[in-house]
């Protein structure tokens, strides 16, 4: 079968008729952002925000005509209101309590809690942490699923140690990959692993709201949500509009990390996400040869700061070759190894997580102190 390009999705997306109009949305130039990689399509609908709900109608129109194209193995299509002459609307910032512990609500039904990690900047393993806390959720019992939402630099399919491609019984929802007893989607599974996302903001909140929505996560007790590092416009509309629990920040000691991390804090705080606590990373290393200790990016820098902020500290994750060499070949310390230190100060820190949805102290999380 000859490779799908550009111009035959462009072509089919020309069968799709604005209504308002009676023109198709190619020749109205309502088309943005197309990508097709290996079967793999994705594109942009610019509207004007008072167009985004009668034009919702139009978006799963021109998803299904794509998706029923040979060759295709995924679709996805958002609505962005970057259209040139729409007017660009600041988030608004939602009205305090909006975020609970509790049911997640109509976007992921069935779902009683999500929960975000995140951190304020790249490198400092928070997808490790994410997916070994997943993990252990599972270990303490409870329902779990992890989405993947670093569109840009998906790493969970390989820390899991999962390949191929999710299954769609209808060609319109997903059902998620699982493993580890987990239930698990990522961006990483619909593209190449080489494949760079060039994608606008706008583009990649549609990509995860379709993640979180049209994925069968079914019922679950959390969903980890291992969330793109930083604090820019993807990250704080996503704060803004999946209904979280709770976040979880992670940093490691060293000032710059934890200048980064505090950002991130205050960005949840200010839409009224509850932050459940700090995880230092990285947090001392020990040699496996000689057993000498060194703090290669300084020790304590993340519980200082919890104190200073007011924020419940929830421990420390070492620097160490094993969590290192079992998130590389696809199995996290918490699964390789439950029983083992690594294994169990994660195990402590999904504890003292699922004690604090459990018991409701998400809705009466910390007051943060922000200098």
């Amino acid at each position: 079968m000859p490779e799908l390009d550009k111009e035959q999705v462009l072509a089919t997306l020309a069968q799709v008729v604005e209504p308002q109009s009676g023109r198709d949305i190619v020749t109205l130039g309502l088309v943005s952002g197309l990508v097709v990689r290996n079967g793999n399509v994705g594109f942009a609908i610019e509207v004007t925000p008072e167009e985004a709900e009668q034009m919702e109608a139009v978006r799963k129109a021109a998803e299904d005509a794509v998706f029923a194209m040979p060759g295709v193995g995924s679709v996805t299509a958002v609505l962005t209101a970057e259209r040139a002459g729409a007017p660009q609307q600041p988030p608004q910032k939602q009205p305090s309590g909006r975020h609970q512990a509790g049911p997640a609500g109509g976007l992921v039904p069935g779902v009683k809690a999500i929960v975000a990690v995140a951190s304020g900047k790249g490198g400092v393993g928070k997808s490790t942490v994410s997916a070994n806390l997943a993990v252990a959720l599972v270990q303490l019992g409870h329902s779990v699923g992890l989405l993947d939402a670093d569109i840009y630099g998906p790493s969970v399919p390989r820390m899991l140690g999962i390949s191929g491609k999710p299954a769609s019984p209808d060609g319109k929802q997903i059902l998620p990959m699982e493993r580890y007893g987990l239930k698990v989607m990522s961006m990483g599974f619909l593209v190449p692993e080489d494949t760079p996302m060039i994608w606008r903001g706008p583009m990649v909140m549609g990509a995860l709201e379709q993640m979180l929505r049209d994925v069968v996560w079914g019922e679950l007790d959390v969903l980890v949500v291992d969330m793109p590092p930083g604090t820019g416009d993807v990250q704080l509309t996503m704060a803004q509009r999946v209904p979280l629990a709770g976040a979880v920040i992670v940093s490691t000691p060293q000032d710059i990390a934890l200048l980064d991390a505090r950002r991130g804090l205050n960005m949840f705080t200010k839409v009224d996400v509850p932050v459940l606590g700090i995880v230092e990373n990285m947090s001392l290393f020990v040699c496996p040869h000689c057993g000498e200790r060194t703090d290669i990016f300084g020790h304590g820098g993340a519980r200082a700061e919890a104190e200073k902020l007011g924020c419940p500290f929830l421990g420390e994750i070492p620097l160490h070759l094993e969590i290192r060499e079992a998130s590389d070949r696809g199995e996290p310390i918490v699964a390789a190894a439950p029983d083992g230190p690594h294994g169990k100060a994660y195990m402590d820190i999904a504890r003292e997580i699922a004690d604090r949805l459990d018991r409701g102290r998400a809705r009466a999380a910390p007051k943060i102190r922000m200098r």
